[in-house]
């Protein structure tokens, strides 16, 4: 659709039900303007023609914290924070995306393998994304897009699988006709991001953000994960999902987040397997002594804590299914216990002075009395935590933790129903 036509739909709010359908009805005049916002400075930088609107989520980690990686189970949710993109064909092989805030990505499809010094870069998960969608045949072409993101940078809210995701999303309604399934985009933006851009992840922050709702996804077949839907209005709960960003610093980390999956793995290894998910738990205690003595305690301690959240996961879709809502609420707390004793991700041994998640947690299990849940979000160490608060105390727990983590810390989250998509349908 031609530019000054879709911004003529959104100023006449022809738009409206489908901004309402993913971000609520009291926000549907701000996200007007974000997108007329968006495709003003599209036209600055690349002028007018046939573009279309894309929309990534954000998502949240709701149970199996780092089991991904280890073919466990998950619990998940999208959110109504987003990366939106506004793009079109170039027609020719140049790509040129320019990020709000960021300088702009230049590249060409005509190289479709990895450049060593584009390592954790946007622009290798660009072009990771076009070498992984080529090599399912798929076509890949080049385009112009602007990208703008309100998912908050270090809040576990994955704003990284979200624009890994929208690459996939693009090619998909620029090139393929929006054929491309949200599996295939997730499994793709893993890609991407493992072997182009070089940082090992697990898929469940793409699967998320791709599929969008509430979803529980097992990892046992990861080129096949099971995806199911469960069907919950977070409204009708009694309860907002909270996540606390405590503004720590996530500098130098990576090897706290590589140890996790290297440490499991050598439990699996250890007992003649790959991944966790396929050994025996028995005979992991079994063997308890040979292992610490190999491997140390803190792999053995990740290795419980991954047998414990897997199973977890399970009890938590079957507690929402029948509508067990503090059963659920039950799990969760065992789950975030579970990630500070045994997975230990709380935070960094490197700077233990630096505890806002254990902090946070601590004031949240003293503000909520028990009436509620709290847990470590994502990847942990250091960023955000997630929080069930009960709608009637919700000022007075926003309040407090604003107080001491800093104005606008707790950010209150809608669950979105639907994940990557085109809004200029």
């Amino acid at each position: 659709m031609e530019l000054l036509q879709i911004k003529k739909e959104i100023q006449e709010s022809r738009l409206d039900q489908t901004l309402g359908l993913l971000y609520g009805e009291a926000t549907v005049h701000a996200q007007r303007k974000r997108y007329l916002d968006a495709l003003n400075a599209f036209a600055q930088l690349y002028g007018g023609g046939d573009v279309q609107i894309l929309s990534v989520p954000g998502r949240s980690e709701i149970g199996g914290n780092h089991t991904d990686h280890n073919h466990g189970r998950v619990l998940a949710c999208a959110v109504d924070l987003d990366v939106i993109a506004v793009a079109r064909k170039s027609g020719n092989t140049q790509i040129r995306l320019q990020s709000e805030g960021f300088g702009m990505d230049k590249l060409s499809i005509q190289t479709l393998r990895p450049v060593e010094n584009e390592h954790f870069t946007s622009k290798a998960l660009i072009r990771g994304t076009a070498a992984r969608l080529q090599t399912l045949g798929y076509t890949v072409g080049g385009f112009d897009a602007y990208i703008t993101s309100n998912v908050l940078k270090g809040s576990g809210l994955s704003s990284s699988a979200a624009f890994e995701v929208m690459c996939a999303n693009i090619f998909s309604h620029l090139f393929n006709g929006g054929k491309i399934d949200t599996v295939t985009m997730a499994k793709t933006g893993q890609y991407a991001k493992r072997e182009f851009f070089g940082k090992p992840c697990g898929l469940m922050d793409q699967m998320a953000s791709a599929v969008g709702g509430f979803i529980s996804i097992d990892f046992a077949d990861p080129e096949n994960p099971l995806v199911q839907k469960i069907d919950l209005d977070m409204a009708q709960t009694g309860y907002t999902l909270c996540i606390i960003d405590t503004a720590g610093n996530h500098a130098d980390l990576n090897a706290d987040y590589a140890s996790i999956q290297s440490e499991m793995k050598a439990v699996a290894t250890l007992l003649g397997h790959t991944v966790l998910r396929k050994c025996n738990e028995e005979q992991f205690f079994t063997r308890l002594p040979e292992i610490r003595a190999k491997l140390g305690d803190r792999a053995v301690l990740r290795a419980l804590h991954f047998f414990g959240d897997n199973a977890r996961v399970s009890g938590e879709v079957e507690a929402l299914r029948s509508g067990n809502f503090q059963a659920f609420l039950n799990l969760v707390i065992q789950s975030g216990r579970s990630s500070f004793q045994y997975l230990q991700n709380v935070y960094s041994i490197q700077d233990p002075r630096q505890q806002g998640l254990s902090l946070a947690l601590a004031l949240s299990e003293k503000i909520l009395e028990k009436n509620g849940a709290w847990r470590v979000h994502g990847g942990g160490f250091a960023g955000t935590i997630q929080a069930f608060v009960p709608n009637k105390p919700a000022d007075v727990y926003t309040a407090e933790m604003n107080r001491v983590f800093g104005e606008h810390a707790c950010y209150r989250l809608r669950v979105r129903p639907v994940g990557a998509v085109r809004v200029s349908e």
